[in-house]
């Protein structure tokens, strides 16, 4: 990986010390943190976090070192990740990526538009089957609704996704605001799996 001199993201300190023992529970050497915007809500930015191998960063992608862990952004994402800081939430102490940019559709053909008709069930299994699934299945993983119990839903991680240690902010700033956006009866998405199992522990 040829590393860049620019910055295009500031990691604090805490959310450093933080991504760094996300990292070292792997226990597979040369880790970069993978970060990349994936669409864009009504909230705000969508975006995809990762832990990748040397060999799944490509060679386009933009990297820059950050003390203990190099970051890989896909070159479409640098120009609206510029000035980010990934910091953590004051009441949580989880990842979150301040973003300066204002979130502006893509450029290209717009996507289709996604009918969602239904029950809120309904729905979300339709966001999740047309919109979030295959966005995240590139990394390997996959998300299943669970229950509803408004304005509640509760989801299960699978594949890639179980057992990484960035799935509370990819649930949280991807999928969580992709349902919200979406879904207005949804105020909030709950993870309840169970990561201890998770075979493959970060995405790929």
């Amino acid at each position: 990986m040829d590393t860049s001199t620019e910055t295009v993201i500031t990691i604090t300190d805490e959310a450093l010390e933080q991504i760094t023992a996300l990292r070292d529970q792997e226990a597979i050497p040369g880790l970069a943190l993978g970060i990349r915007i994936s669409g864009v809500g009504s909230q705000g930015f969508i975006y995809e976090t990762a832990f990748l191998r040397p060999e799944d960063v490509d060679d386009g992608d933009h990297i820059e070192e950050h003390a203990t862990i190099p970051v890989a952004i896909p070159q479409e994402s640098v120009d609206q990740l510029r000035g980010s800081v990934l910091d953590l939430t004051p009441d949580t102490g989880g990842l979150v990526l301040r973003n300066p940019n204002p979130a502006t559709p893509p450029l290209g053909d717009p996507s289709e538009d996604l009918e969602l008709e239904g029950s809120v069930e309904e729905r979300i299994r339709t966001l999740l089957d047309k919109r979030i699934n295959p966005a995240i299945a590139s990394h390997g993983g996959i998300a299943t609704l669970v229950r509803v119990e408004l304005p509640l839903a509760y989801l299960e991680l699978g594949g890639g996704c179980q057992g990484c240690g960035l799935a509370a902010m990819t649930l949280r700033q991807g999928i969580e605001a992709t349902i919200k956006d979406q879904i207005p009866e949804i105020d909030e998405v709950v993870d309840v799996t169970n990561h201890d199992l998770g075979e493959n522990p970060f995405y790929v």
